[in-house]
């Protein structure tokens, strides 16, 4: 079988990447330093994935097994040179903490092996694969740096799928959403392009990467702010709320437009892209609380995050984003007292006052529509 190693044991590795590696034919050595997990998945060589939904299934995953890169190194290193494909799914901050033995693994594969050799990282991230790169880069002798250019890609990738939080009594059971995409930039591959089922190769990663962040997380974003509001606790409760839905609607409106126009998309396939979104939203099974959702304000509210940004590109095509601006407004008054983030907005806001506040947050021009419309809006409320 084709070998694939994946960083990452954790339920999105288990239940996304994973499992569409081994349905590729690949076996997939996970690499995690949870001892009792990477234990388990050796003496079970399998594990089995619930689809949750309206047509509940039961996915049973084989070919499998891990390693221990804190107790078994020479493992790792020796999997690394006969590896056919590299994917990580660990969270952004731990890719620094996973590049030396990464570097490790390359610099003794490129003497021992030709065979063009792709690392992607699958993270909740934009361009995970580059920062990986960089890191990995660190560790690299210059002797070895020009075969590992040669050889090795690092193809970005954007990837969406909602696991939710979940305690199960088989530690390797994982419950997922039927939705799966997984999208990877082809200019970025060394060698033919690895074949995987579930997995798009694209010459244009950057125009999914804002499709999702501009209608799945906008829109998640939206809807939590909007909830928090009105003292609605979780995403499902929200979603029965028509007047909530009805706003979500024409963020998406707004956010398909801009799409539509600055890449290109199909207007009708965007359409079901918004409404597949949208049943998402709805499945009970994935209901997430609306204070986590809406956590960290500060970064959504940057200007090159899921609201300002689109917001400021509309208003740059001649067009007033007035949904936009609402949501905008609502989260400045998002203050859950267990959110640092949301504290500190809410401080400088009376300090320093609501004008001030959107100005440092967004970085909205004062002069701009756009700052008078937020502004309106946030007072409004």
């Amino acid at each position: 079988m084709k070998q694939a190693i994946h960083f990452g044991a954790g339920n999105i590795g288990r239940g996304f990447i994973g499992e569409l590696l081994v349905r590729s034919g690949y076996e997939v050595t996970f690499v995690d330093v949870n001892k009792e997990l990477v234990n388990t998945i050796n003496e079970k060589r399998c594990y089995n994935i619930e689809i949750v939904g309206d047509n509940p299934e039961t996915i049973h995953v084989e070919h499998v097994r891990a390693i221990n890169s804190d107790e078994d190194l020479e493992a790792l290193l020796q999997a690394i040179e006969q590896a056919d494909i590299i994917t990580t799914a660990i969270g952004p901050n731990i890719l620094k903490f996973i590049a030396p033995n990464i570097a490790k693994g390359l610099s003794r594969r490129v003497a021992i092996n030709q065979t063009p050799l792709n690392v992607i990282a699958c993270e909740n991230m934009v361009g995970g694969s580059t920062v990986l790169k960089g890191f990995v880069y660190e560790h690299l002798s210059d002797a070895v740096k020009d075969a590992v250019d040669r050889l090795i890609g690092f193809p970005d990738a954007a990837v969406d799928r909602i696991v939710p939080l979940q305690q199960n009594d088989d530690p390797l059971l994982v419950q997922v959403e039927p939705y799966a995409e997984w999208d990877a930039d082809v200019t970025q591959v060394k060698g033919e392009p690895p074949q995987i089922e579930g997995l798009t190769w694209v010459d244009n990663l950057e125009a999914y990467i804002e499709r999702k962040l501009f209608t799945v997380n906008t829109g998640h974003a939206s809807i939590a702010y909007l909830a928090y509001r009105k003292g609605i606790k979780d995403i499902y409760s929200a979603m029965q709320d028509t007047g909530i839905v009805e706003m979500a609607r024409q963020v998406w409106a707004e956010t398909g437009s801009l799409l539509v126009k600055k890449f290109g998309f199909d207007p009708a396939k965007h359409q079901k892209y918004i409404e597949t979104t949208e049943s998402r939203f709805r499945n009970p099974h994935l209901s997430d609380a609306v204070t986590r959702v809406a956590r960290g304000p500060k970064r959504k509210l940057g200007a090159k995050d899921r609201l300002v940004s689109p917001a400021a590109q509309l208003l740059a095509q001649g067009q007033k984003p007035a949904a936009l601006a609402t949501v905008i407004g609502a989260a400045f008054h998002f203050d859950y007292h267990e959110d640092k983030e949301a504290q500190e907005v809410q401080n400088d806001i009376q300090q320093e006052g609501l004008h001030k506040a959107i100005l440092n947050y967004t970085e909205i021009p004062e002069s701009s529509e756009l700052f008078r419309m937020v502004e309106n809006k946030t007072a409004g409320f």
